[in-house]
């Protein structure tokens, strides 16, 4: 059999579709952030328009310093995983500091937000035999992989459709004796298009047929609630969750995952998760450059407060261009384009013509026909970079015959 031919078949499938990713090749530059250096084709620096780092955290000097007096202080790595050698006081510290952050009584670490959320829900069903998990249709791919290695039963609700959810838990127990063993997994904010999930109206539904709920914030811890704590601390409804699942490497910058929850829940899935426990903790360097972060951000409101408004201020300027801005409720604003080809043609000349670095989201991330340009604004892109970004948008959208552009009504 010719497998290189397999490879390059495969490889050439998606070049057909339009859905061949090309990395930019960029250096942050700590203290310039949203500009870094472009080691690829364009000019020598850009602007980031795309970053998860939402708050510019990776880049704040309380951040690198802790990180350099861990790794001055520990070395390099952990030493090995959790159970063997690999635990140090900067984990203890950082999971106190996590549950803390979610008002549960304990925390667990994971090398992403990725395995947290593919190794918890993957225990949960070792944990539950007879196990059913409701699952939002939109729910991120880590998700969908944990669940499906669970060996727990699926039903899938259509996004945030409370009904459709009711009528699932209705026919899985319909004696109401909440006999089956149920969790219902959902994410607060959809990264894609920026909507919210009602979660105290699924907490109710959760209390009414005995179910679990496994609530994933990654696109929401750090920049939402008094203290960060995401979308259930905004609407006082942590306390009503079984588990919370969040992520380092978005709005605090750093790296890795985790999850919080009873004492009992976390500690069954850290004696259970094969993806926590045989895989090497993560690096003094991380944990302490994490721990610095989130303390940070927890004191810090203003920063949530300006990351919103700068935010409003994008939407209100797009709209005004006439450019598509997608319906979004939080600071997420996808621009639609609608064509994985012309997608990538947009971002292509932002980079080269304008220095704009934006990154195209096409199938599968999104459905076929939603492509689009993901555009996530921070404290530091300020109005000169916003006016610019605009500008080129216009430029681009004209330039390429992206549909037609009218003055949008802002919201």
């Amino acid at each position: 059999m010719d497998y290189e031919s397999c490879f390059a078949s495969a490889v050439e499938g998606v070049r057909t579709e339009g859905r061949y990713r090309v990395f930019a090749h960029l250096e942050r530059v700590a203290g310039r952030y949203p500009r870094a250096i472009n080691h690829g084709p364009g000019p020598d620096e850009v602007v980031v328009w795309c970053s998860n780092d939402y708050l510019g955290q990776g880049c704040k000097p309380v951040v690198i310093e802790a990180g350099r007096a861990a790794l001055a202080a520990m070395g390099a790595g952990a030493g090995g995983t959790r159970n063997i050698s690999g635990t140090n006081d900067l984990h203890v510290r950082l999971e106190h500091k996590l549950a803390e952050l979610h008002g549960k009584p304990a925390a667990l670490l994971f090398t992403s937000g990725y395995v947290s959320n593919s190794a918890s829900l993957t225990t949960m069903g070792t944990l539950f035999p007879g196990l059913v998990i409701f699952s939002d249709a939109l729910n991120h791919a880590s998700m969908i992989e944990g669940i499906r290695h669970s060996g727990a039963a699926r039903r899938i609700w259509r996004h945030n459709d409370l009904a459709h959810l009711e009528a699932l838990l209705a026919a899985e127990d319909p004696g109401g004796n909440q006999g089956v063993p149920k969790l219902i997994a959902f994410e607060s904010v959809y990264s894609m298009d920026g909507d919210i999930a009602p979660i105290h109206a699924i907490c109710d539904l959760a209390e009414r047929y005995g179910a679990m709920t496994y609530l994933d914030e990654v696109h929401a811890v750090g920049l939402y609630g008094p203290r960060g704590g995401g979308i259930s601390e905004r609407d006082g409804a942590a306390h009503r969750l079984t588990v919370i699942e969040g992520t380092l490497a978005k709005a605090f910058g750093c790296m890795g995952g985790y999850i919080a929850g009873s004492a009992a829940c976390i500690d069954a899935i850290r004696c259970a998760a094969a993806g926590f426990i045989f895989t090497t903790s993560l690096a003094p360097a991380v944990a302490g450059a994490a721990l610095a972060s989130v303390e940070h951000v927890m004191t810090h409101p203003e920063l949530r407060e300006r990351h919103q408004e700068r935010a409003a201020r994008l939407k209100r300027l797009l709209r005004k261009a006439g450019l598509p801005v997608m319906p979004s409720d939080t600071h997420i604003v996808p621009v639609l384009v609608g064509d994985p080809v012309l997608a990538k043609a947009a971002t292509d000349r932002l980079m080269a013509r304008h220095g704009i670095y934006i990154q195209p989201i096409n199938y599968p991330t999104v459905p076929k026909g939603t492509e689009r340009l993901r555009i996530t604004p921070g404290p530091l892109h300020d109005d000169a970079l916003m006016d610019d970004l605009v500008a080129a948008l216009v430029e681009t959208w004209d330039a390429l015959g992206i549909g037609a552009r009218g003055e949008i009504a802002a919201q």
